[in-house]
């Protein structure tokens, strides 16, 4: 398992990158929905569309803060 260090390091980075960007692009799309930008569509899609996205943040972001325990525990095994 030690030798995937590098890899699991690399992997949560690079998955909470992308919970950051779903976060921006769904609060983008959400308040330009919301605002009426987006012809033909209601508000309360936007309001859908920024619950979705937050959820894919929240839930990527979790598996990033899992994937650095597990790195802090494979250390913590490595020094005993």
């Amino acid at each position: 398992m030690r030798e995937h260090l590098g890899f699991l390091r690399t992997s949560s980075m690079v998955v909470k990158i992308a919970a950051w960007v779903f976060l921006f692009f769904g609060i983008t799309g959400g308040i330009a929905i919301m605002l009426g930008r987006v012809p033909g569509t209601p508000p309360i899609r936007g309001l859908i569309g920024l619950g979705l996205y937050a959820f894919a943040f929240f839930f990527f972001y979790l598996i990033a803060k899992i994937a650095d325990l597990l790195i802090k525990i494979i250390n913590e095994i490595k020094k005993e």
